[in-house]
């Protein structure tokens, strides 16, 4: 497929893909979401791949939707949103959010709305100095989507949640990091560095032992702490069966790096 709207490139086993239209901050439309879309599953088919690591071009990560796709019909019709959700965001998060590679999110510039939902769906997200978060939905009358409600109450609490989408107001890199709501902030000119050495870490490591702990942590929003132990014990199972949890404990004992696979 050729990309139009983003960059994808493979390197050290990561897939890199990056939203390339810097003259609308990112934006999404139709076009970049498909062929984002289509970047991940090829990376989740390619056995070379174990981790992904997205971001943006730029001075955005992504402003959000582009609201030219938006534009209500003429006669005063109106266009049904929800709909619009449920064939596009909606699936475009779900496949995000259940990856079963790990996701480094480099955030350059400005996330805002849907951009910024986006990148909180992120498993490891990184801040330049100079990003900055917006919930801008309210500037134009809508509710966050795309996962923005759910992420951000369980990244920095309700009162906070409620605080950044009734006011839409943005919030700047270092806060968003002494929030908790992303991983740690560096400066703009090592970002991609340092989110590269991440992801290239992950990529080297333990990738089912890594899909599994990702599944424990989200349970525990909802489980008890007696369904979180029960969910802990399977997952547990099914990692010890991994050709990677023999690995290590052998490269342990042989006092070595262990040689993870992915298996």
């Amino acid at each position: 497929m050729a990309y139009n709207c983003i960059l994808n490139r493979i390197e050290d086993g990561v897939s890199v893909i990056t939203f390339n239209r810097p003259e609308k901050l990112c934006a999404m439309n139709g076009e970049m979401m498909a062929e984002t879309s289509h970047a991940i599953d090829e990376a989740v088919d390619d056995n070379s791949v174990r981790a992904i690591l997205l971001t943006g071009t730029g001075r955005g990560f992504c402003s959000g939707q582009d609201l030219n796709d938006r534009i209500q019909a003429e006669g005063g019709q109106k266009r049904d949103l929800g709909q619009t959700l449920d064939q596009g965001y909606n699936r475009f998060a779900r496949k995000i959010h259940t990856l079963r590679l790990p996701l480094v999110v480099a955030v350059n510039g400005i996330a805002a709305g849907a951009g910024a939902s986006l990148a909180l769906l992120g498993d490891i997200v990184i801040a330049g100095n100079s990003a900055s978060f917006m919930q801008a939905f309210v500037r134009i009358g809508l509710v966050p989507d795309c996962g923005g409600t759910y992420s951000l109450t369980r990244l920095v609490g309700r009162a906070r949640a409620l605080g950044m989408t009734l006011l839409g107001d943005p919030i700047d890199a270092k806060t968003a990091a002494d929030w908790g709501l992303i991983w740690q902030t560096v400066e703009d000119d090592k970002l991609m560095d340092e989110a590269m050495t991440i992801a290239r870490k992950l990529a080297a490591g333990p990738t089912k032992s890594y899909a599994l702990i990702r599944q424990a942590i989200r349970a525990a929003d909802t489980n008890s702490f007696d369904e979180q132990l029960d969910f802990e014990m399977q997952c547990q199972r099914a990692a010890g069966y991994t050709d990677d949890h023999a690995e290590g404990v052998q490269a342990f004992l042989d006092k070595r790096p262990a040689d993870f696979r992915g298996r």
